[in-house]
């Protein structure tokens, strides 16, 4: 009976022992383990198949040791990697894409995704083209790929104009890993010069003409009582109302060229859709004969936005403005929806109006480009400022049966924040 026991008590520490044996061949990364008590040092180095053992001085009680070396290129699967560096490039601000060998997406941050307009998790996997939307031969990257060399601050000038460098992860072996693409667009850059220029322009102006304008509305607000009803009726219904019209056009150029700071603050989005954008854009459609409908994403309710509400509203108000300028029908049809895509909030603002024509909205969202005799061309150009400064996106899509501008905002990472 004794005899047996003892033979099942040694052959469960040979399956223990096996196990131990095959954990430690199984680990992936070099390490070193010291136990002072048995006197015993086991050593795996890169490339050992099976450990090393070897004596070690005995002194009892004092802690095991562990050393390891942990190469995160050879040692853990770069699939890992790249899922725990995604979130962190998600926030920059640029265009970040890995390809493999063979010029096949392996991680591609939430800016390149946004701005090429696909949906990120259904790009990985796929072919840079069809993330660029190019052909091959204009692809900076897989010309990096092709000749095995780097790229320094090439300029390129296809869908976007910018900057692109590359960098290579290359496997033991010496063959390629990974493609390291990161693009920094100049069109910002640009813009950024037109909104200074302008900026100088508007203080010129607020300082040269907003004060006389309002010396002058001082004025006829005192005279016009003192003069005959003709006169008092020209003033009322059109000396003032230009002069605030003027004095709006003024206030556009200042907001344009040095907007306000955003003053974040948490709220709920499909509250601020409703209640917020809601109550504004009713008593506008009131005048205008226009119908509002929302279609909101109920796995949105519980989401609460971080962002400066006041200029978000004014976002919504210019679109509106916008789509009642166009109008040519009696009445019309306006559509505010939300949805969730991945790790994005898409909000949508459709019309039913005539649509904008093909040779105008490439241009529409350029500061002072107005197809209105009595436009600024301000609006859309502020209000695409607006979403940007909240870490956003805005685009047009337009046809003969109407408009919709679609706005898109990060989950997470920087603002606006999402939190359920």
């Amino acid at each position: 009976m004794n005899d047996r026991l003892v033979q099942q008590q040694t052959e469960e520490l040979e399956r223990k022992l096996r196990a131990y044996e095959r954990l430690i061949e199984k680990l992936p990364f070099p390490f070193m383990f010291t136990d002072y008590e048995t006197g015993i040092t086991i050593e795996k180095r890169r490339g050992d198949v099976q450990p090393r053992l070897s004596p070690a001085r005995i002194a009892p009680g004092k802690e095991t040791e562990w050393q390891w070396d942990i190469d995160l290129y050879r040692d853990v699967p770069f699939e890992k990697v790249e899922a725990f560096l995604t979130p962190l490039l998600d926030l920059v601000p640029h265009h970040i894409v890995f390809v493999d060998d063979h010029g096949i997406i392996t991680l591609c941050n939430l800016q390149a995704a946004m701005d090429t307009g696909v949906d990120r998790d259904a790009i990985i996997g796929k072919h840079i083209r069809e993330l660029l939307k190019l052909p091959d031969e204009l692809i900076a990257t897989l010309e990096s790929l092709e000749k095995r060399e780097p790229l320094y601050n090439r300029e390129v000038l296809d869908r976007f104009y910018g900057i692109v460098n590359t960098r290579f992860i290359y496997n033991d072996d010496g063959s390629v890993k990974r493609v390291i693409s990161i693009f920094q667009s100049l069109n910002m850059m640009k813009e950024t010069e037109k909104l200074a220029a302008a900026g100088r322009i508007a203080a010129g102006i607020a300082h040269e003409i907003r004060n006389p304008l309002t010396t002058v509305r001082g004025y006829l607000q005192l005279l016009k009582n003192d003069l005959p009803d003709r006169i008092t009726s020209l003033v009322e219904r059109l000396l003032i109302p230009e002069l605030d019209r003027a004095n709006d056009i003024i206030t556009d150029f200042l907001n344009i060229a040095k907007p306000r700071d955003v003053k974040m603050e948490t709220f709920n989005l499909h509250r601020f859709l409703r209640d917020d954008v809601g109550v504004l854009l009713q008593s506008e459609a009131l005048l205008h004969n226009v119908n509002i409908h929302f279609d909101l994403d109920e796995q949105l309710d519980d989401y609460e936005m971080s962002g400066d509400r006041s200029q978000l509203l004014q976002v919504f108000l210019n679109l509106f403005r916008n789509a009642i300028e166009a109008k040519v029908a009696k009445t019309m049809n306006v559509k505010v929806s939300s949805r969730k895509v991945n790790h994005i909030v898409q909000l949508r603002f459709c019309d039913d109006g005539p649509g904008i024509p093909s040779p105008v909205i490439d241009h529409i969202f350029e500061p002072f480009f107005s197809t209105k005799e009595t436009g600024t061309g301000l609006g859309l150009s502020l209000s695409k400022k607006i979403v940007e400064l909240h870490r956003g996106t805005i685009k047009v899509q337009s046809d003969a049966c109407g408009t919709c501008f679609l706005m898109e905002f990060p989950l997470r990472s920087q603002p606006p924040y999402f939190s359920s």
